[in-house]
């Protein structure tokens, strides 16, 4: 299937999108954008085995260049990174995105999350999320209802803050209405991964105006290229997603956004065992509402799409040729 640039899909569910795209406060902060480069997504960055002390080195050069936040995925050691964090770097907020709450001790994530709050002085978020029953069952927890885990584990950490220390503001990854919902009742920001830009853009309305006036934090980690080959860079995501789309919360999402036909050809593939046609079944209109990928003034519009809708976008950068480092690189070179 071609791969074509990032657009909006023009069906009657992304009104919102077309309307404010077509807007004269869009064309103004795209100028913006273009002319002054001031508007920094947050950065997502993974402590790679064996790339550890240059995944720090980016930190600080993140932190010099003027970037909001950092995110630190589950993927090779969220909180240990952030403990990292705490030392290597003076200014910039960073937070778990997520950690998950399946499979470690209430104490142990606790204690950890206070020393780096402390250490850190009160730049550290701790973002938890229930993560996808698969990933959980890999690591031999047993996964209870979502939404009252979260509760409870939630209530455990601050009940065992007497111990373990003061806590740092709690994030949720919330990709569903109901978690969210749960956020916004218990915590004080909300996190989503590949999300759909058109159901999000309603879906955070589901956050009282009071509470986002009040700093309530939104935040979505996007699967970004950058690459003048636009097909070439869709190419990355789509090998990215596939990892996604096997998991059924993230499907069952996705078809709440309106993709049913495209997640329903993907389950039969994957019923059928049709895994290597995974990424052909991914249609363009989803792939450019889900993620990020062209040239550099297609990258910045996307990020300023998110946060025209009060979510902070979250670069998670890959790169059509070379690894982490190198994507991370390719992004701050719109910045310098």
């Amino acid at each position: 299937m071609r791969a074509r640039g990032p657009k909006i899909p023009s069906d009657d569910c992304v009104t919102t999108v077309a309307t404010w795209s077509r807007s004269l406060h869009y064309r103004r902060r795209m100028a913006l954008v273009s002319d002054s480069k001031t508007a920094l997504p947050a950065l997502s960055i993974v402590a790679s085995p064996g790339k550890r002390r240059a995944i720090l080195d980016l930190a600080r050069e993140a932190e010099r260049l003027g970037f909001p936040a950092l995110a630190c995925p589950s993927l090779g050691g969220a909180l240990g990174l952030g403990v990292s964090l705490a030392h290597e770097t003076r200014t910039i907020r960073f937070y778990t995105a997520i950690q998950g709450i399946y499979g470690n001790s209430v104490g142990e994530i606790g204690a950890l999350a206070s020393h780096t709050h402390e250490l850190s002085g009160g730049r550290f978020a701790l973002g938890l999320g229930v993560s996808h029953e698969p990933m959980v069952r890999r690591t031999g927890a047993t996964m209870g209802p979502p939404l009252s885990d979260m509760r409870s584990f939630v209530d455990a950490l601050r009940t065992n803050a007497k111990y373990g220390g003061e806590l740092p503001p709690i994030y949720v990854a919330a990709l569903r209405n109901r978690m969210l919902d749960l956020a916004g009742e218990i915590a004080a920001g909300a996190l989503w991964a590949n999300a759909s830009f058109r159901h999000t853009s309603v879906q955070v309305e589901r956050v009282s105006t009071e509470r986002r006036n009040n700093g309530f934090y939104l935040a979505n980690m996007i699967p970004t290229v950058i690459d003048e080959d636009v097909e070439a860079a869709a190419a990355i995501n789509r090998r990215t997603m596939t990892t996604y789309v096997r998991l059924p919360n993230y499907r069952n999402y996705w078809k709440a956004a309106g993709y049913v036909e495209e997640m329903e050809r993907i389950e039969q593939a994957l019923s059928d065992k049709r895994t290597d046609e995974l990424a052909a079944l991914m249609s363009d209109d989803w792939l450019a509402d889900c993620t990020l990928f062209g040239s550099p003034r297609t990258v910045l519009e996307g990020f300023e799409r998110w946060r025209s809708i009060g979510v902070e976008p979250i670069a998670v950068m890959s790169s059509t040729n070379g690894g982490q480092v190198k994507a991370i690189g390719q992004l701050f070179d719109l910045y310098r």
